[in-house]
């Protein structure tokens, strides 16, 4: 697909806008529309992006933190007397 592209004056713009937006649409050329020779708007070839990436999440998620680092910082865990307890609904770990 070319990604150049053309200059073309609003009131050229404005009486031709639909065969250029074809062209656009067609070339994939960008097409910068100036009024008294300054660019005003781009009217850019419409590019379908997948909304998910290959893996089936958003290619716009990013983690924020380290997945290595514990969820609770070391100093608020509790050693257990007997996890096996926690497991069976004692939730301090304790049989008594």
């Amino acid at each position: 697909m070319d990604t150049s592209s053309r200059i073309i004056p609003a009131a050229q713009f404005r009486d031709q806008c639909l065969r250029l937006v074809d062209e656009v649409r067609a070339t994939g050329e960008t097409l910068i529309v100036t009024k008294h020779g300054r660019p005003v708007a781009a009217v850019v070839p419409y590019v379908e992006e997948p909304t998910t990436s290959i893996i089936g999440w958003s290619d716009n998620i990013r983690i924020a933190w380290d997945p290595e680092e514990p969820a609770i910082p070391p100093e608020r865990w509790q050693v257990l007397s007997d996890p096996d307890g926690v497991l069976n609904g004692d939730p301090a770990g304790d049989e008594g």
